[in-house]
This record gives structure tokens, C-alpha cells and sequence, in this order.
């Protein structure tokens, strides 16, 4: 966002020639608002903000602080342009709603886990066999592997499958794939 703009005379900034003038020595958008891609930044602002508001905003802050103000003025318009009504707001509460429904998934798979982590460890081949009222997981075929997990965007309807596996197990006896 940072231009050379009238500071070294190679043109107006982003948000002169947006508004179509001349660019002077000290312009307070200028340090902001390159040529190039400033002007579609600056059109957004300007039409949120207006052009008067966003420089008597940016000189009442201390110039140190600006460069942080003109993001947040850029991201809020370019947020409001895109919904008129919620801005970013409504941004932010999709982005709580995905947490809230990944801390939901993260919670179930925790369950699982814990569920998967009590059952009853496979024995050894090499001692007797196994009876068949127990129930045992044999991980190649029950278990979903993490390259599974990872390729799946709702990971938990593979636990619902082994759900399933384990509930017909346990009313049979046995597994039978």
C-alpha cells in the first residue's frame, strides 16, 4: 500500500487519481495508496468513508499509528462493499460459527478416542485363541488411518461408520466385514 506517490513526483497516489487530481507535496493518502493497486483500495474507502471523513480520520491519528488505520479503513470497506449490511461483521461470525462447529468435531473425535482407547487390547497370536464374545478392533480394517482422516473435509463420518461396525459387533459376537 505504500507509494512514492507525490513524495517523489512520479505521479498521483491511488487515491488522487482516484478522485482525479493533482497530487501535492504532503497529500495524507499518498504514504498509503500506490498508484496501482491503491486506487482500487481508495475507491472502497471512498465510498464507505468518503474521501473528507478517511483524511480527517488519518490526521487526527498520530503518524506512526496510520498505517494501521488505513488497513482496518481498507478491510472495513472492502467488507462493506461486499455485504452492505454486516460488513465485516458478518465475516467474523462465520468465523466463530467454524470454530464453534470444529470445537464440536474435535469434541466428538475426543470421544471416540477415549471409547476407542478402553477397548480391550488384541491379544498376542501366539497365546490361545481368541473367544468369541470378545470384541477386538483390527486396525487395518476398522479403524480409519490418518491419511483417510486428513483427505475427508467431515472427518466424523468415519467414526460414525465405526460406530456402526462396533454396535453389530457387539450384538453378534463377532466381526464379520
Amino acid at each position: 500500500m505504500m507509494s512514492a506517490g507525490a513524495n517523489n513526483g512520479s505521479g498521483p497516489c491511488g487515491a488522487c487519481k482516484f478522485l482525479r487530481k493533482k497530487c501535492v507535496k504532503g497529500c495524507i493518502f499518498a504514504p498509503y495508496f500506490d498508484p496501482d493497486q491503491g486506487t482500487a483500495h481508495f475507491a472502497a474507502v471512498h465510498k464507505v468513508f468518503g474521501a473528507s471523513n478517511a483524511s480527517k480520520l488519518l490526521l487526527r491519528i498520530p503518524a506512526h499509528k496510520r498505517l494501521d488505520a488505513v488497513v482496518t479503513l481498507c478491510y472495513e470497506a472492502l467488507a462493506r462493499v461486499r455485504d452492505p449490511v454486516y460488513g465485516c461483521v458478518g465475516h467474523i461470525f462465520t468465523l466463530q460459527q467454524q470454530v464453534l462447529n470444529l470445537q464440536a468435531e474435535l469434541a466428538f473425535i475426543q470421544a471416540h478416542l477415549s471409547t476407542l482407547q478402553r477397548l480391550p487390547q488384541p491379544q498376542p497370536p501366539s497365546q490361545c485363541a481368541q473367544s468369541p464374545s470378545q470384541t477386538t478392533l483390527d486396525s487395518s480394517s476398522e479403524v480409519p488411518s490418518f491419511t483417510k482422516l486428513a483427505s475427508s473435509s467431515n472427518i466424523s463420518t468415519h467414526f460414525d461408520q465405526l460406530q456402526v461396525q462396533q454396535t453389530s459387533t457387539e450384538m453378534t459376537g463377532f466381526y464379520n466385514p
